[in-house]
């Protein structure tokens, strides 16, 4: 019981810091002669997060050396670690992991209800609204997990690992960026109680600032997710360029590396033009600002910054999952990556691009015509650095003695899958097809490909491919591989049928719809409700080897770089002597390259995993 009580502290002092908040917030409209309801819950949420954190631990950790106290601040222990304010990054990333897995589960089957709901044309499960926030919060949890599953999980635990460093640059702030995550949990789940709320993720107005409470929620929890993605892009930032080993040069650092600097960038400069978004849309609401809405408001404003970080969040979603994919091909071909210092290059110019290509998305709003010209050019270009890593994976395989291992199965039907969305892509690049497809399946189907053909089947190779890091364990071979199969097969067939009722005008986010696009919707229906089942065996091979897996050594894969060269999992402080690089991470082919002070020569010399 003494292990959750952190938890209990942090649940209790959320509790009084909203009845502080709320008091204060009554207290000041009972004076301005304002309603009550949405300033009070505002205002009471603000205190109530505080309160949240200073009682999972960051009161004793870091809040009274703001008094000139003594801190405490015990990172090691056993399961109890992961229940409190811990600033260990290993304990961080697993923190995300555990907790962006089950907000997956959750969001997968919101999709299994809307496709309940949508296997024939009339309302049959779920009135209008509720159709509504549950399509909404469907879309608003699988976009956090897409963020934060590799920039908050992966990143925080193998990051540090890969460049040599003992942490990150700055724990506290890490500890903190993770902690204030569970209460957007806890405002999306409360949504549908409070009205729910009917905008998508996108909360455009003057929906979101006229709908009920439960929008208000809703913008609350995506303007705190926000606030956790810039402290978390900050602190990565700052990581690679600080903490690196000695002798990590730039030309020495791993592709993942880069890949999650790359994002960071992204992560710490565009997420603050959502964040004033949504809080211009939290006045307009509770302080009768007028920014958006009529009468005098002008609602195109906020989609030019609603997608001025929307559509670069799509590389922080995608980029490290490049670096992933590169990673384990690279590993599993024993191949160096093709073109490395030309694949850096072209991170870097997405980046630049990510910045200049977000008006793609208002070519049917009535934005001036002069301007579609300039942004499909934009767009198109961006596909140039894509097919720089595009090709780069292609030209790693080539002529390799692959390893077909779980994780290079995932890796691969990445690249499958990534070439159907930057293909489709082209389509929505484009003025003329793009005023056709808008707001059809198509672009659902499009988008699929990219994030979950694309950022999903990353999480899912990255989770195989460190789960031995991470856990200790090796997980089960051939359950991983029916995982594998049943997914890719079964979100193909998904997602390449829902390309044909979009080409034929369906539109999407309605729950009622023409009767001739019926038996192409009971197809799909079946293939995504299948989809949702197809990840049963992932989570028992998960769980079960996590406990009870084969003890795993310390490099199961033979692979060169630096979290390989430590123990299955860690200890505290990742390495026990300091890593000195010397050499290439990618030598593979050439003996003479060492990668660093700690290569004990087995890199060459994979060993098996369970189910071999």
């Amino acid at each position: 019981m003494t292990a959750f009580m952190p938890l209990v502290r942090g649940v209790v002092f959320a509790a009084i810091g909203f009845a502080v908040g709320a008091l204060v917030s009554f207290a000041i409209t009972n004076v301005t002669g304002e309603p009550h309801g949405e300033p009070l819950i505002v205002l009471g949420y603000v205190f109530a997060v505080i309160g949240w954190l200073m009682g999972v631990g960051m009161w004793k950790v870091w809040g009274r050396e703001w008094f000139s106290r003594g801190t405490e601040d015990d990172p090691e222990g056993r399961w109890e670690r992961y229940l409190r304010f811990n600033t260990d990054h290993k304990v961080i990333g697993v923190q995300y992991l555990a907790s962006f897995a089950v907000v997956f589960l959750l969001g997968g089957l919101l999709s299994m209800l809307l496709r309940a709901e949508l296997y024939n044309p009339e309302l049959s499960l779920f009135s209008r609204t509720d159709y509504n926030t549950t399509m909404s919060l469907h879309g608003i949890m699988m976009i956090a997990v897409a963020v934060a599953a590799v920039m908050g999980g992966f990143a925080n635990f193998i990051l540090p690992l890969i460049i040599g460093a003992k942490d990150v640059a700055f724990p506290r702030v890490n500890a903190m960026s993770y902690w204030i995550v569970p209460p957007v949990v806890v405002l999306l789940l409360l949504t549908p109680f409070f009205g729910g709320f009917d905008t998508g993720w996108t909360a455009y107005p003057p929906l979101a600032t006229q709908g009920p409470t439960g929008a208000l929620l809703f913008e609350l929890a995506f303007l705190t997710f926000g606030i956790s993605s810039i402290l978390g892009g900050l602190n990565f930032i700052a990581t690679v360029i600080t903490q690196r080993a000695p002798g990590m040069s730039w030309d020495r650092l791993p592709i993942f590396a880069w890949s999650v600097l790359a994002a960071a960038i992204i992560s710490l400069t565009a997420t603050q033009w959502v964040a004033y978004g949504l809080l211009m849309i939290i006045f307009e609401r509770i302080f009768n600002m007028v920014f958006f809405s009529p009468p005098g408001g002008n609602a195109l404003l906020y989609e030019h910054v609603f997608w001025f970080y929307s559509h670069p969040a799509v590389y922080i979603m995608i980029l490290p999952a490049f670096g992933i994919e590169l990673e384990i091909i690279s590993h599993f071909a024993r191949k160096p990556i093709f073109a490395y210092r030309w694949v850096v290059r072209a991170f870097f110019l997405i980046v630049g691009l990510s910045f200049v290509v977000w008006a793609h998305h208002l070519f049917t709003s009535g934005m001036n015509e002069n301007l579609h010209g300039p942004f499909m050019i934009l767009t198109e270009l961006i596909s140039i650095p894509t097919g720089v890593v595009f090709l780069s994976a292609l030209g790693t395989v080539w002529r390799s003695k692959m390893r077909l291992k779980v994780p290079m199965l995932f890796a691969l039907g990445m690249i499958f899958n990534f070439a159907i969305g930057g293909l489709t892509g082209i389509f929505l690049a484009d003025v003329v097809t793009d005023i056709s497809l808008q707001d059809t399946y198509f672009i659902v189907a499009h988008f699929h490909y990219t994030i979950m053909g694309g950022e999903i089947f990353a999480i899912m190779a990255a989770g195989y491919y460190w789960f031995p890091k991470i856990t200790g364990r090796m997980y089960n071979e051939t359950l991983g591989r029916i995982h594998f199969v049943l997914t890719f097969l079964l979100f193909n067939l998904t997602f390449l049928a829902m390309f044909i009722p979009g080409s034929l005008g369906m539109n999407r986010r309605i729950a009622e719809y023409p009767s001739e696009f019926g038996t192409m919707n009971l197809v799909v229906s079946i293939l995504g409700i299948a989809l949702g089942v197809a990840f049963i065996p992932w989570v028992y091979n998960i769980l079960n080897s996590w406990i009870r897996g084969v003890k795993a050594p310390d490099s199961p894969w033979g692979a060169k770089t630096l979290e390989w060269q430590t123990t299955s999992p860690p200890p505290h402080e990742n390495f026990a002597e300091m890593p000195i690089v010397s050499g290439d991470p990618y030598g593979y082919g050439d003996d003479t390259v060492i990668h660093s002070n700690l290569d004990d020569g087995l890199a060459e010399q994979p060993r098996a995993a369970e189910g071999d």
